[in-house]
């Protein structure tokens, strides 16, 4: 089911994403509700600078499905982290990572 006019779509960009936001459910559901919440609604939001923002350098922009969008951090826990890039011709926002590590511990 399509989101509202005024909402995002939510959508998974790899299976490695879908993995680290179930396991990031495990941990804090509440928090990654908030992420997924907030991300429908105002994928861009300044609100929270400190919990979600647009990265920078080469981490600024992502290529996704042929198109070079702008990559985002939301912060769900002191470590847990959802990157992810914002489509806006087709409304919708594609979680590139997910998981209750940050990902310089995972490289």
């Amino acid at each position: 089911m399509p989101p509202p006019d005024d909402e995002r779509d939510i959508r998974f960009a790899t299976s490695d994403a879908v993995r680290g936001w179930e396991e990031l459910c495990r941990h804090a559901l509440a928090n990654t509700r908030r992420c997924f919440e907030v991300l429908r609604v105002d994928p861009r939001s300044r609100s929270s600078h400190d919990r979600q923002h647009r990265l920078r350098g080469d981490l600024a922009i992502h290529r996704h499905n042929g198109k070079d969008l702008e990559q985002w951090e939301f912060e769900v826990t002191s470590g847990g982290r959802v990157r992810y890039v914002i489509d806006d011709t087709i409304r919708t926002v594609w979680l590139i990572y997910a998981a209750p590590r940050h990902p310089k511990d995972t490289e």
